[in-house]
């Protein structure tokens, strides 16, 4: 592909998701890196009030891709990410799959197939990732130790086919696999329902081999909208705002806890931050990694790697259910 052609785009649900992302492949067309080719939705009126918003661009039936568009976002309900993916990526397109990768670990490991065996380049959308915030904490890991992390929302109807696991704390379970980059040794989970029957509120304390120790709280039942994750490195605290887009770090001098001090000097530094659209910044990489068909900066193994420790958060906040004498939640 010629690196100034029109990568020719399509949006696979004209849902919020999907209306976020024509959005924004709407303005990568007007930087000339995309065309916004085709929206595709089984409620026809939906799929042409997202085209009317965006360009017009023809609103099409799945099967009537193939050869009309290069790549396109799968934006549909998690319970068919399977069947469109697939279909897409064995009609030679390349595709970018909401989180989460999908309901189960089988489908999960079903996606990576078909991408493995049609060649596709398929990423998975942890929008977190692309967060300008969490890119320049990256340089600073040395050996995280403990996070605290927060993730509320007020209640909106949408995405409530998933428990907030699914929805919401698993933003940020990836981020702390790729921070700690060390295996689960233990999850301890409480979660309820509380205005739908599926897990709408979560509390997770999480150990890992290295020794590190993470807990988690979402909440989509909140007063607030609250995006924050903290963590404690030696000699080192740093704070990520994701919807600040900023990070502060704390350091504490060396020189002056060798010496035992009663007031250890303490450094207060806020790394640079190149503020982004974090969608914008995740759809623009999914085009490179289609224009030049290279790895993505988050593969399906991610996804599928969030999923797994998604999924026995949700196991562990039965089986507390069950000890306690609380009905099954998270089912139905």
């Amino acid at each position: 592909m010629s690196p100034n052609q029109k990568i020719r785009v399509a949006v696979i649900g004209a849902g919020a998701f999907g209306r976020n992302h024509a959005r924004v492949y709407r303005q990568l067309q007007h930087e000339g890196a995309a065309e916004l080719a085709a929206i595709v939705d089984t409620d026809s009126a939906r799929a042409a009030a997202l085209s009317r918003e965006f360009g017009n661009p023809p609103c099409l039936p799945l099967s009537e891709l193939n050869g009309r568009v290069d790549a396109a976002s799968v934006a549909v309900p998690t319970v068919e990410h399977l069947k469109v993916a697939r279909a897409l990526m064995e009609a030679g397109i390349d595709v970018l799959i909401e989180k989460p990768l999908a309901p189960s670990l089988a489908e999960a490991d079903e996606i990576i197939r078909v991408a493995q065996r049609t060649g596709r380049v398929a990423q998975v959308g942890h929008l977190e990732r692309f967060n300008p915030a969490v890119r320049a904490t990256i340089p600073l890991l040395t050996r995280p130790m403990f996070f605290e992390v927060h993730r509320l929302s007020v209640f909106t109807p949408r995405s409530l086919d998933i428990d907030v696991i699914l929805d919401l704390m698993i933003h940020d379970l990836d981020i702390v696999l790729s921070f700690v980059d060390s295996p689960v040794k233990e999850i301890r989970a409480v979660g309820l329902p509380i205005l739908t029957p599926r897990v709408d509120i979560a509390n997770v304390r999480m150990e890992f081999e290295s020794g590190c120790v993470a807990n988690f709280t979402a909440s989509r039942v909140s007063t607030e909208r609250v995006r924050k994750l903290r963590f404690f490195q030696p000699q080192q605290y740093i704070s990520i705002d994701y919807s600040r887009q900023d990070v502060m770090v704390f350091t504490v001098d060396p020189s002056a806890v060798a010496k035992a001090s009663p007031n250890p000097g303490i450094g207060m530094q806020k790394p640079s931050v190149v503020s982004e659209e974090p969608l914008h910044a995740e759809l623009r990489s999914f085009l490179d990694a289609v224009r030049h068909r290279t790895r993505p900066q988050v593969p399906l193994e991610d996804g599928r790697r969030a999923l797994a420790v998604a999924l026995d958060v949700l196991s562990e906040i039965r089986e507390h259910s069950r000890r306690v004498g609380l009905e099954a939640v998270g089912k139905g």
